[in-house]
């Protein structure tokens, strides 16, 4: 999804939508519907920027059998992978089953698996391998809490995340990953994450890249930025150098406000 053209990198922005747990598979095959119907009547370019979306896994046999039948462009993924590949791990859910399924990405990291169900970065940095394994495309989630954004360490703990997630990584694999940066203090706290601080940690994420393998893969790889994302920001945070796409959640559940964050290069034009 990356071109290179007079020494210019061209990365397509992925607009992702991560449902979290909602919509159960009927729910799903609708909302699927609605938004691919959206699109269309808009001519939406699914070459230009890329829509996937991140149903609960009961739904996602669902969305594979609507996305092949009737041909759609949109792409979808699963919001979680085991760091087991087989094996007495009840609950657990296999990179195999979601290749399988014909998953092309993967949500690893969430915020909410870490603070919820405690992963550990060395889990997140399993699960990533898992995934690569089977041949899916992990979106690497970082990002930090409050405490430590008030404290002025923001970035460095957030590439540390993104170290630990790469540590056994090679160019040619990390070249093919997606980045999303959440900043989690400014979800349900009160604060406010601009398009300003998306910039700050996209261009910090890069660089770190840069330094860690080299420039061109630092500067094939999208880096997305989730955070209370909505139509009536999306343009703003995309016009930022160093980020390419967004991590999407409630808003995703609307087809029509979801469809208009995926069509942001006409708020572009318009504010």
């Amino acid at each position: 999804m990356t071109s290179k053209t007079d020494g210019v990198y061209t990365r397509t922005p992925l607009i992702a939508g991560n449902w979290k747990m909602h919509m159960d598979h009927f729910q799903a095959v609708s909302l699927v519907q609605k938004l691919s119907w959206t699109l269309t009547d808009h001519d939406h370019d699914f070459d230009k920027v890329q829509v996937a979306v991140f149903p609960p896994f009961t739904d996602l046999r669902s969305v594979q059998t609507l996305t092949m039948a009737d041909k759609l462009e949109l792409t979808y993924g699963a919001q979680d992978v085991s760091q087991f590949d087989a094996g007495a791990y009840t609950g657990d859910i296999s990179g195999d089953f979601l290749k399988k399924l014909a998953c092309t990405y993967v949500l690893i990291g969430h915020s909410e698996r870490r603070s919820i169900h405690q992963e550990s970065d060395d889990v997140v940095a399993a699960k990533l391998q898992a995934a690569l394994r089977h041949d899916l495309t992990p979106i690497l989630c970082v990002g930090e809490g409050l405490e430590t954004r008030q404290a002025g360490q923001h970035v460095d703990f957030t590439l540390q995340q993104l170290r630990t997630a790469l540590q056994d990584v090679d160019a040619a694999a990390v070249a093919e990953l997606v980045i999303a940066y959440e900043p989690v203090w400014a979800i349900g706290t009160g604060e406010v994450a601009g398009p300003a601080d998306a910039q700050e940690m996209g261009a910090a994420i890069r660089q770190e890249l840069a330094a860690l393998y080299d420039t061109e893969t630092a500067q094939a790889i999208r880096v997305l930025y989730g955070g209370s994302v909505k139509a009536d920001n999306v343009a703003a945070i995309m016009r930022e150098r160093d980020i390419d796409g967004v991590l999407v959640g409630g808003a995703s559940l609307d087809d029509e406000e979801f469809a208009n964050i995926v069509r942001f290069e006409h708020h572009l034009v318009t504010d």
